[in-house]
């Protein structure tokens, strides 16, 4: 398959280690890993957030020498924080993700992501989870090359987790995007394609969702293990003896 993302040597002093990364066109992709992994330092690096090393091509551009009139047709970066602090109507906000006006397509957003009836009403008198959901339209909004999401799936309820999933698999099909998508609920890695697991600032392994859920390095990377009744804490290692 092609490959949409090609990223070499990503670093960020002190919490991503030189890193590689290729995404194929169409695909959905997990990001895993413990707290203080690297998770969101890789979303930041391939973002151009933060980057103290290395080099980002998206669909054939080099992300970092892109016009800024480009840049959000090639990549949009959703962090984790859901706080706005201006009280600025959701229409708006979503309509800042376009590099110009573009009503249509904000309307198209509204009805996807069920956000018109709260079209009108500023961002800061929302819920968390409405939020989520207006900045996750913001971020299709210029149906950019790469989607790089940041916990998109936090403070939903369930129906929101699964019609976001859903919304995310039917854009990477019917445009050839791609999505990075980092999670914290592991059992939801089904719904992607490949997964990557992020360990002490590197990645550790990248696999089918079934190969990672039964994987080693998955198990000791979050230090839990699968049993006949779900997941649950590993027993603690007994001491190491010398060679």
């Amino acid at each position: 398959m092609t490959s949409l993302l090609i990223a070499r040597g990503l670093a960020i002093g002190g919490r991503l280690q030189p890193t590689d990364v290729d995404i194929a066109a169409g695909s959905l992709v997990a990001l895993i890993g413990p707290n203080g992994s690297g998770k969101t330092s890789l979303l930041r690096a391939l973002a151009g957030v933060e980057l103290s090393g290395g080099r980002v091509v998206i669909d054939g551009e080099d992300g970092a020498s892109a016009p800024p009139a480009r840049r959000p047709h090639l990549l949009a970066f959703l962090p984790a924080s859901r706080d706005l602090i201006w009280p600025i109507r959701a229409r708006e906000i979503i309509a800042m993700g376009l590099p110009t006006d573009d009503p249509p397509r904000v309307d198209q957003l509204l009805d996807q992501l069920e956000l018109r009836p709260l079209a009108a009403r500023p961002v800061t008198e929302l819920s968390t989870g409405e939020r989520a959901r207006v900045l996750l339209a913001r971020a299709l909004a210029p149906c950019p090359r790469l989607l790089l999401l940041d916990e998109p799936l936090s403070n939903l309820d369930p129906y929101w987790v699964l019609k976001t999933l859903q919304l995310l698999r039917e854009t990477v099909e019917a445009t050839g995007c791609s999505a990075l998508v980092s999670l914290h609920d592991i059992d939801r890695v089904h719904s992607f394609d490949r997964v990557l697991l992020a360990d002490q600032g590197r990645i550790a392994a990248d696999l089918t969702p079934a190969e990672m859920l039964s994987s080693r390095e998955l198990s000791r990377s979050f230090r839990i293990e699968n049993s006949a009744d779900g997941w649950r804490v590993s027993p603690p290692e007994g001491p190491r003896s010398s060679p």
